[in-house]
C-alpha cells in the first residue's frame, strides 16, 4: 500500500502547489511581497551581505554595441550577483537570447526591465510602437489603452521582460518641457489618472510590473534631468493638488512601483542642489508614510547629471539608500557602490535591517513573477510573438480613436471625391501614407511635397499649381525622432501654411499639438484635424477620418493657447 500512499501526497502536493500559483496570481501584488514567502526566506538566508547589497542595483545592457559589451555585462552581473538589468536598444532575438544567457547563468533570478512607455518599439527594431502617451490622451475609451497594457505586456514576457519604466503620469503643463512633454497623457490630473491607470492594470494583469514616473511629478519642469538638476519651485499646496496627484489616486489603486525623479524641490527639502531621489523626506516621509506606499520604489538612471552633478564618486548611489529606494537604476560604478554601501553599514549610517527589507521585497517581486521557475525562451519564435496582428490592429484603433476636429467639421461634411484636390505634405521629403490612402478615394487628385527647408522658388511652383484645384488638404508632419514643441520648418515654409489657411483647405497635423503654437494664422483654416504624431497609422487614421470610414471624437489632452484649449475636439455626427 506504500506505492497507493506516496502516489496521493505525490497528488496532493500538486494540488497544493497549483493552489499556490493561483493564490500568487490572484492575491495583490503589494501584500504579496510585503508577506513572509518561504522561496524569499529560503534565498535570503543563504545570501551574503555583499549580494544583498548587490540586489539593489539594475545595470544597463544594449544588444546592439556587440558581442564584447554584452559578455561584459553578463560577466558584471555574474560576478557581483545584481538585482537586475535594464534593457536598452537591440533586437528582439537578440534581447531574449541574452536574457536566456543571464538568468541561466544566474545565482539568484535577475529582475528584467525596459523604459518601454510606447511599448518594445520605443528601444527595440522590428517590434510594435503604440501611440506616444499624449496621442492617448485625446482618447475618450480608456479601455482601448488597458488592452494595449496586456499586449505590452504579452511582448515584454515573450522576451522574458517582467518590468516596465511605464506609464508615465507626470502632468504636461509646460509645453517648453524639453524632456516629458509627448510622453505626458496631458495637463488635466484626472484625465492622467485614469489613463495611467488603465496602463497600469493592463501591464499588471499580463504579469509586468507597471512603474509609475516620474515621482513627484516631472511635468512643470524646463529643465532636462539627464543634462542638469531641474529646480521645482512650486508650493506644497500646489503639489498636492496637482503633481502628486495621479501618484497619490494610483498607490491607493494598488500601484506595485514608483520611480522617483532628479528634482530639487524646497517645498518638499530645503537642502541646496539635493535631487529628490536623494531625500529622505521626499522618499520616505512623503512617498512611504504620508502616501502609505509599500511597492517597489526605483531611482531615475543614477547616471544623470541631475543627480551626479552634484554628488559624485559614488556619494549618490549611497545617498539614495539613505533616502529609502529599494532599487538604483544605472548606477555609474556598481561595485563601487556597493563597497561603498557596505562600508555605511559598518559605520552605522544604513541598517542592516533596512537592506534586508529591501532585498526582501525584491526577492518576492521576483517570486511573484514567477522567476522562481524560470525557463528559457524558445528564441525560435520571438519575432511572431513580438509582431501579432492583433497588436497591429490595436495600433490602429488607438490611432483612429484619438484623431480630434480642432475646428470645423464643414470641410470633413462637404469633402467631395469628385473635385480637383490637392493634397500637400508640408515637413516630408517624399509621398507620404497618408496622400497615398487619400489619392485612392479622391477621383481628382494631385499630390504635393514641401520639405520643411523648401526655398521660396519650389514654393511658389506649387502655389501657381494651386490655382486650379477646388480643395486642398494640407498635412504638416514632423519627422524628428523625438516631436518637440516647435517644428523645424523654416521661416519661409510657416509664412505660406498661413497663405494656404485662405484658401478651401483641411489642415491634418502629425505633429506634437504644441506646435501649432509657432503657426500663427492656422486657427483661420475652415478644418483641422489633429492627429499627434507622424506614425503611418495616425495618417492612416486622418485618411480615414477625412474619407468618413469612421467618425472622430478626439479630446485635446493640453491647451495650446487662446484659441485650442483642453478638452476642445468635435464630434462628428
Amino acid at each position: 500500500m506504500w506505492y497507493k500512499r506516496g502516489a496521493f501526497l505525490l497528488l496532493l502536493g500538486f494540488v497544493m502547489g497549483l493552489r499556490a500559483l493561483a493564490q500568487q496570481g490572484s492575491a495583490s501584488f503589494i501584500d504579496f511581497i510585503n508577506s513572509p514567502q518561504p522561496w524569499v526566506d529560503s534565498v535570503f538566508s543563504k545570501m551574503s551581505a555583499s549580494e544583498k547589497v548587490a540586489q539593489l542595483f539594475m545595470v544597463r545592457l544594449h544588444t546592439n554595441l556587440g558581442q564584447r559589451h554584452i559578455d561584459s555585462v553578463l560577466q558584471v552581473v555574474r560576478t557581483q550577483q545584481l538585482g537586475g538589468v535594464v534593457l536598452f536598444q537591440g533586437g528582439p532575438v537578440r534581447h531574449a537570447t541574452t536574457v536566456n544567457r543571464l538568468q541561466s547563468a544566474a545565482k539568484i533570478p535577475v529582475l528584467v526591465a525596459l523604459d518601454g512607455e510606447w511599448g518594445l518599439g520605443m528601444r527595440l527594431d522590428s517590434t510594435v510602437s503604440y501611440p506616444y502617451q499624449m496621442t492617448l490622451g485625446a482618447l475618450r475609451d480608456d479601455r482601448l489603452i488597458y488592452n494595449m497594457g496586456r499586449e505590452i505586456a504579452q511582448d515584454f514576457r515573450a522576451l522574458g521582460i517582467t518590468m516596465n519604466f511605464a506609464p508615465d503620469v507626470d502632468i504636461n503643463n509646460n509645453p517648453l518641457n524639453p524632456v516629458i512633454n509627448f510622453r505626458s497623457f496631458g495637463e488635466n490630473k484626472k484625465n492622467v489618472t485614469a489613463k495611467g491607470g488603465a496602463y497600469m492594470r493592463g501591464l499588471m494583469e499580463g504579469k509586468v510590473i507597471a512603474t509609475l514616473k516620474h515621482f513627484p511629478g516631472h511635468g512643470d519642469t524646463d529643465v532636462d534631468s539627464h543634462h542638469d538638476l531641474p529646480l521645482l519651485n512650486l508650493s506644497r499646496g500646489r503639489l498636492d493638488s496637482l503633481e502628486i496627484y495621479p501618484f497619490a489616486q494610483l498607490i491607493k489603486q494598488g500601484a506595485p512601483a514608483v520611480m522617483v525623479a532628479h528634482m530639487n524641490i524646497p517645498a518638499l527639502d530645503k537642502t541646496k542642489n539635493l535631487p529628490s531621489t536623494l531625500s529622505r523626506p521626499i522618499v520616505t516621509d512623503l512617498l512611504q508614510k504620508q502616501l502609505g506606499f509599500k511597492g517597489l520604489i526605483v531611482t531615475d538612471a543614477m547616471d544623470m547629471n541631475g543627480v551626479v552633478k552634484y554628488f559624485k564618486n559614488g556619494d549618490a548611489d549611497v545617498r539614495a539608500v539613505l533616502a529609502g529606494n529599494d532599487l538604483l537604476e544605472l548606477s555609474q560604478n556598481s561595485q563601487r557602490a556597493i563597497d561603498l554601501i557596505l562600508k555605511a553599514i559598518r559605520d552605522k549610517r544604513i541598517s542592516q535591517a533596512e537592506i534586508d527589507r529591501h532585498v526582501k521585497k525584491i526577492l518576492a517581486a521576483k517570486l511573484w513573477l514567477g522567476l522562481n521557475r524560470w525557463t528559457p525562451i524558445n528564441t525560435s519564435s520571438v519575432s511572431a510573438a513580438v509582431n501579432r496582428a492583433g497588436s497591429r490592429g490595436l495600433v490602429q484603433r488607438l490611432a483612429n480613436a484619438s484623431i480630434t476636429v480642432l475646428k470645423g467639421d464643414s470641410m470633413l461634411k462637404a469633402m467631395d471625391y469628385s473635385k480637383h484636390t490637392a493634397i500637400i505634405s508640408i515637413g516630408a521629403n517624399e509621398i507620404t501614407e497618408v496622400q497615398n490612402a487619400l489619392s485612392t478615394r479622391f477621383d481628382n487628385a494631385l499630390k504635393f511635397v514641401i520639405p520643411a527647408d523648401a526655398d521660396p522658388n519650389d514654393i511658389a511652383k506649387v502655389s501657381v499649381e494651386l490655382n486650379r484645384f477646388q480643395q486642398v488638404i494640407v498635412c504638416l508632419h514632423d519627422n524628428r525622432r523625438s516631436p518637440g514643441s516647435k517644428l523645424n520648418y523654416s521661416g519661409t515654409v510657416r509664412l505660406y501654411i498661413n497663405e494656404l489657411t485662405r484658401l478651401n483647405s483641411l489642415f491634418c497635423v502629425f505633429a506634437n499639438p504644441y506646435t501649432l503654437a509657432g503657426l500663427p494664422g492656422i486657427e483661420e483654416a475652415k478644418t483641422i484635424l489633429m492627429a499627434y504624431q507622424n506614425s503611418i497609422e495616425s495618417q492612416r487614421a486622418a485618411a480615414g477620418a477625412i474619407t468618413r470610414v469612421f467618425k472622430p471624437n478626439g479630446r485635446l489632452p493640453v491647451t495650446i493657447n487662446a484659441f485650442f484649449r483642453y478638452g476642445q475636439g468635435i464630434e462628428v455626427k
